[in-house]
């Protein structure tokens, strides 16, 4: 076993992060976090990993599932309403004060101070069509801040999961964002949102192929945000996301050491908004296509 997985283990309950760099291990001190975060932070990935579990069993029938049109390219299937309602009640019978906001369902207000943002099945359309890519997106908000959040790829069983001040981990790996890159090096994630004209979307791939960029797009915007985390991708720009969508993969990105544009997580859950997200070799660039192509 690798000397930084042995690390992690070892270290898991104690105040020390690790990370390897260039094959060097460093250990640093954590946030100490409060005991209230920390417990909602491990029964969110027990929750991922068991609304995952209950997903596939959907996607493992899905010529038979009933689905609806909400909008042009935006679907819900009877999987996603059930995989919410099965979140919804794990999060409840734990945590009976807490806030949930979730994709398909009605806001419960919290009576905590903590909010649950939670988005059952990310990829809804890669999800109807068969297609293997999809995540559980679970997030846990207080006072305006992202505490916690997880994304669980249950196809390939990778669960990117982070706490703020703590670090990310995929599975029980330290994720680390590599700042050496170049546009020209790698792929730019993207994604676009009925919600807004399709000039922005346009505007912004004229742009990265003109800077010698290329696009990705995978119909997951959440799964594209853990990828820049991992490294799999050096940033995503999309013009307005959902806050299910988008508030765990940030966070995520951001603790890999990442850049984020910052958001107030009340003000998204309430409107949405841009998300742009990178390696810090390239978040400066990625920002400045984003502020050119969707201006106005």
């Amino acid at each position: 076993m690798p000397l930084v997985s042995i690390l992690c283990k070892y270290f898991a309950n104690s105040r020390l992060m690790i990370f390897s760099i260039n094959n060097c291990i460093i250990l640093c001190t954590r946030r100490d976090l409060p005991m209230s975060i920390e417990i909602r932070a491990e029964k969110a990935v027990e929750i991922a990993n068991e609304a995952g579990i209950f997903a596939l069993g959907f996607f493992q029938r899905v010529g038979s599932l009933e689905i609806e049109d909400k909008g042009p390219q935006d679907f819900v299937s009877e999987a996603d309403k059930a995989v919410e309602t099965f979140v919804r009640a794990e999060i409840s019978k734990h945590f009976p004060q807490d806030g949930i906001v979730g994709e398909e369902h009605a806001p419960l207000a919290s009576q905590s101070g903590y909010t649950w943002v939670i988005d059952p099945i990310d990829g809804t359309t890669n999800f109807i069509n068969a297609i293997p890519a999809w995540t559980v997106v679970i997030a846990l908000v207080k006072d305006g801040i992202t505490e916690a959040g997880v994304i669980y790829d249950p196809i390939h069983r990778e669960m990117f999961s982070a706490v703020r001040g703590a670090g990310a981990i995929l599975n029980q790996n330290p994720l680390i964002c590599d700042a050496n890159t170049s546009l020209t090096r790698g792929t730019i994630g993207t994604g676009f949102s009925n919600r807004v004209s399709t000039k922005g979307i346009q505007k912004l791939l004229n742009i990265i192929f003109d800077r010698g960029g290329m696009y990705h797009r995978n119909a997951s915007g959440a799964l594209s945000l853990a990828y820049v985390a991992a490294g799999r991708l050096l940033g995503y720009v999309e013009e307005h996301m959902n806050a299910w969508d988008c508030l765990a993969g940030q966070l995520i990105v951001n603790e890999s050491g990442g850049r984020v544009e910052i958001q107030d997580a009340d003000e998204m859950i309430t409107h949405g908004g841009r998300v742009v997200v990178g390696s810090s070799g390239v978040f400066d660039q990625l920002k400045a296509m984003a502020d050119e192509a969707f201006e106005g």
